[in-house]
C-alpha cells in the first residue's frame, strides 16, 4: 500500500460489537479468522451453501443462495455482538445481487415470457436479502440496499457509519456475491459464494474501534482471505476482514471516482 495519509479530524468512527464471515470452506468467523492467520486450513467438510436459521425451512429452500449467505452472516454478527437482530437499521451491499435468477429472467422473457416463475421474480430485485433480513428478524427498522460495484462494501460503510453518527445507536452492515452465470458473467466476473458483516455501534472503551474516512486511491497488500476469494466480486471488503484477524491498523478499500475509503482500527 501506498504510504499512508493523515487522518483527518472529521472521520467517521465506530465500534465493533461482531463479526461474521462465511465462505465455502470457512463457514464462520474463527474458521476465517484462523485462516487467515495461517494457522488453520479450510475446512473439509464444510457446507457449500450455508442453511440461515432465521428462517422456516421451506423459506430457506426457495431463498436464493445470494440470499442465505446474506443472511447467515448478518444473524452471526448480531450473535456476537449479542443484539436483537430486530432492533437494528441495517445495510446491504452486492455488487451484483444474484445473477444467477438475473440471468434466468433475462432468458425467460426472451424466449416463454409467460413461463417466468413468481417466486424467481420476487427474488430478483437487489432488495431481496433485505427483505428476507427484515421478515425473518421482524425487524421493523430502516434497512438499505445498495450497489457500486467494487465500491459497494465501502459505500455501505460509509452509509453504516452515518446513520451512527446522525442518531443510530448500533447499525449492521451486510457485504455478499454471488457468481456470475450465463452471458452476465462474461462482464459482470464473479466466482465462488462471500458474505461478511459487522454490527456497529457508538464507539466506546472495550471495543475494537474504525475511523474512515476517504482519501487518495490505494491498494492494500491483500491477506489470505483476499487472496482466496480474489474472484468474488464482494472481495474488495476482505482487507478489512484480515486486518481485524491480524489486528493491523490501517486499510484502504476501493470507495470509487478514483478514491479510497481509508480505515484505521484500534484493537482493544
Amino acid at each position: 500500500m501506498s504510504a499512508p495519509i493523515a487522518r483527518p479530524a472529521a472521520a467517521l468512527s465506530a465500534g465493533i460489537e461482531g463479526i461474521g464471515y462465511w465462505s465455502r470452506g470457512l463457514p464462520d468467523w474463527n474458521a476465517a479468522r484462523a485462516y487467515a492467520l495461517g494457522q488453520a486450513d479450510a475446512v473439509a467438510d464444510a457446507p457449500t451453501r450455508p442453511a440461515p436459521t432465521l428462517l422456516a425451512a421451506n423459506e430457506r429452500r426457495r431463498a436464493p443462495e445470494t440470499v442465505a449467505v446474506a443472511l447467515e452472516v448478518a444473524l452471526a454478527a448480531c450473535q456476537a455482538a449479542g443484539r436483537d437482530p430486530a432492533g437494528l437499521s441495517s445495510v446491504f451491499a452486492s455488487s451484483h445481487g444474484d445473477m444467477q435468477i438475473t440471468d434466468y429472467m433475462c432468458a425467460t422473457l426472451a424466449s416463454e415470457p409467460r413461463t417466468i416463475s413468481p417466486t424467481r421474480f420476487h427474488n430478483s430485485v437487489h432488495n431481496a436479502a433485505a427483505g428476507y433480513w427484515t421478515i425473518g428478524a421482524g425487524a421493523m427498522r430502516p434497512a438499505t440496499a445498495l450497489s457500486a460495484l467494487q465500491a459497494s462494501f465501502a459505500q455501505g460503510l460509509i452509509e453504516a457509519l452515518s446513520q451512527i453518527a446522525t442518531g443510530e445507536d448500533a447499525a449492521l452492515l451486510v457485504g455478499y456475491d454471488g457468481g456470475g452465470y450465463g452471458p452476465l458473467a462474461e462482464i459482470a466476473h464473479s466466482q465462488g459464494l462471500l458474505g461478511g458483516a459487522l454490527v456497529l455501534t457508538r464507539a466506546r472503551e472495550g471495543l475494537p474501534t474504525l475511523r474512515a474516512w476517504l482519501g487518495e486511491s490505494a491498494q492494500s497488500e491483500p491477506g489470505r482471505l483476499a487472496q482466496r476469494e480474489a474472484g468474488n466480486a464482494s472481495a474488495p471488503m476482505l482487507p478489512l476482514f484480515d486486518a481485524l484477524a491480524a489486528r493491523h491498523d490501517r486499510v484502504a478499500l476501493p470507495a470509487g471516482a478514483g478514491r479510497s475509503l481509508w480505515v484505521e482500527l484500534s484493537h482493544d
